[in-house]
C-alpha cells in the first residue's frame, strides 16, 4: 500500500501541473513558430540531461511533421564533447549556434528545469547561448520549472510548469516539455504532415 501512496502521489502532482498550465502561453508559442516557419526560419533546441534527449525528440517532430528546420546541438556527440574538451562546457552551445549563423529569423528553443542561474553557476551553456540570441535579435522560447532561472526571464515567450511537490520538479517539468511538444507540433496551424499512427 505504501507503493500506491508513492505513486498516487506522483500522478496527483501531475493533476496539479496540468491545472496551473497556462494554456495562452502555449498558444503564444504556436504563434510565434507560426511566424518563423512564414519566414523560414529555423529553431535550435537547447537542453541538458533529459531536456537534451527532450530536444532530440523535439527536432524530429518538428521536421517530420511541420517542416521546419531544426537542430540540437547534443545530437553532435562528437562536437560537443570536442567543444567542452577543447573551450569548456559553459561555452559548447553558444558557440555552436555561431557556426550555425544564429540569425533574427531563427529561434533558440530551450527545454529546462531551472533555466540557468548565474549566480549558482548552473546551465551557463545555456546562459551564454541565450546572451548571443538576445545579441542576434532571435526568437527566444522557454518550457521550464522555474520563474527564477535566467531563461524564464529572458524568453520572449516562457511557459512555466508549476510543480506543488519540489522532489518532483525535474520528472514532471521534463515530462511536460514533450506533453507541450507535442500539443504544439499537433496544432493544424503548424502541422503539414500526418503522423503514421
Amino acid at each position: 500500500m505504501t507503493y500506491l501512496k508513492n505513486i498516487n502521489n506522483f500522478i496527483s502532482n501531475i493533476n496539479y501541473s496540468i491545472d496551473k498550465i497556462d494554456l495562452t502561453k502555449i498558444e503564444n508559442i504556436i504563434r510565434l513558430l507560426v511566424t518563423l516557419k512564414k519566414r523560414g526560419g529555423r529553431i535550435f533546441f537547447l537542453g541538458v540531461g533529459g531536456s537534451a534527449a527532450n530536444s532530440s525528440h523535439a527536432v524530429n517532430d518538428f521536421r517530420k511533421i511541420c517542416n521546419i528546420e531544426s537542430y540540437c546541438p547534443t545530437d553532435n556527440v562528437s562536437e560537443l564533447t570536442a567543444r567542452t574538451n577543447d573551450e569548456g562546457w559553459e561555452t559548447s552551445f553558444v558557440e555552436w549556434l555561431k557556426i550555425s549563423k544564429l540569425k533574427k529569423k531563427d529561434c533558440v528553443f530551450i527545454f529546462s528545469v531551472g533555466g540557468g542561474n548565474l549566480k549558482a553557476k548552473v546551465s551557463i551553456n545555456i546562459i551564454k547561448a541565450l546572451q548571443y540570441a538576445i545579441l542576434k535579435k532571435a526568437m527566444r522560447i522557454s518550457i521550464v520549472g522555474r520563474k527564477d532561472g535566467y531563461a524564464f526571464k529572458n524568453s520572449n515567450c516562457s511557459l512555466l510548469i508549476s510543480v506543488k511537490d519540489s522532489n518532483l520538479l525535474t520528472p514532471i517539468v521534463e515530462s511536460f516539455q514533450g506533453i507541450v511538444w507535442h500539443c504544439i507540433v499537433s496544432d493544424p496551424r503548424l502541422a503539414e504532415n500526418k503522423t503514421k499512427w
